[in-house]
């Protein structure tokens, strides 16, 4: 069986591969069009970067099925694979605890005023400790927008540290919300105007985009703190970085970008009291092994004729 692999994956899943018997070609390269001629003689394409078309897949008949190493899955025409029958396979659950830690580490940041105070001080900057900007996050409230598998450990780290949790489910889920142990609400607009830290954890998609815009960062507190580690198209980045300007909210933190690699001409970049990472809260050592290790895993059970539960649409399986 063949692989094309987008970029080299962490050693544990080359192991599997190489045990597997797997003939492997690693294109090191987002540019899928560029390599056409290998996706199409591999019966597995496995995505960490670049983005595989409709184009793509109509190029490549030969293709049994796509591995995406994370759980987002945008990346993918994932409509145009599943209507030709044809698996995308996901691993959620691998990177959940890795992308909570970071997204609590990027509050405490934030609320911290890590960045500035860090930056000031190396300019020499003394003063900085008197900006009157640090907070504690023991008693204030955080709305989780998406409470699953990542938004349920956001949860309990919270809460561990003693603060209040409530929940947002665009699918009206109440006792998902609930078992995390979050408040549930019924409306996002009341999340928004009742919660000190608002934390984003959907998949990008047309209900999603531009979810937080000028609107929503107005119904927030002045003293409420943003963090997106879900997808950078969620939150308009111009009107982020105007509110934040304007002091239409506090401070924010965020690790995705509607650009990815960013560009420095992206407002987020303009702004006062925001703090960036470049789209690595998954990318802890631990949590990229596991992703790896299972999206390999998962194309081969599908290349052995196993119907791997961990796809994105599981209608693929239908006769």
């Amino acid at each position: 069986m063949k692989f094309v692999l987008t970029q080299p994956l962490d050693e544990a899943a080359m192991k599997v591969l190489k045990e597997a018997g797997a003939d492997v070609y690693i294109a090191n390269s987002p540019d899928l069009p560029s390599y056409i001629d290998k996706i199409q003689e591999a019966d597995a394409l496995v995505i960490r970067v670049g983005q595989c078309t409709a184009e793509v897949i109509d190029a490549c008949p030969n293709l049994k099925v796509i591995g995406i190493t994370g759980v987002g899955y945008d990346r993918v025409d994932v409509a145009h694979a599943s209507g030709k029958k044809l698996p995308v396979v996901f691993t959620p659950g691998a990177n959940s605890l890795s992308v909570a830690e970071h997204t609590v580490a990027l509050m405490f940041a934030a609320a911290k005023n890590l960045s500035e105070s860090d930056e000031e001080l190396r300019k020499g900057n003394w003063k900085i400790r008197d900006a009157g900007k640090a907070i504690e996050l023991s008693g204030k409230k955080v709305g989780i927008i998406g409470v699953g598998a990542i938004g349920a450990k956001v949860a309990a780290i919270c809460k561990g540290i003693g603060m209040e949790t409530a929940g947002f489910s665009h699918s009206k889920n109440r006792a998902k919300v609930e078992a995390a142990g979050c408040e549930y609400y019924e409306n996002m607009d009341d999340l928004l105007r009742d919660c000190d830290f608002i934390t984003i954890h959907n998949p990008l998609t047309p209900e999603t985009t531009n979810m937080i815009s000028s609107r929503e960062l107005h119904l927030m507190k002045k003293s409420a703190i943003l963090i997106n580690t879900s997808r950078g198209p969620i939150v308009n980045e111009k009107d982020l970085a105007d509110a934040l300007n304007n002091d239409v909210i506090a401070a924010a933190g965020i690790d995705v970008f509607s650009e990815e690699p960013a560009v420095l001409d992206n407002p987020v970049f303009h702004c006062k009291n925001m703090i960036v990472t470049p789209h690595l809260a998954a990318l802890t050592k631990e949590a990229k092994a596991r992703m790896h290790v299972n999206s390999v895993k998962g194309c081969l059970a599908i290349l052995n004729g196993t119907e791997w539960p961990d796809v994105v649409d599981k209608s693929v399986y239908k006769k």
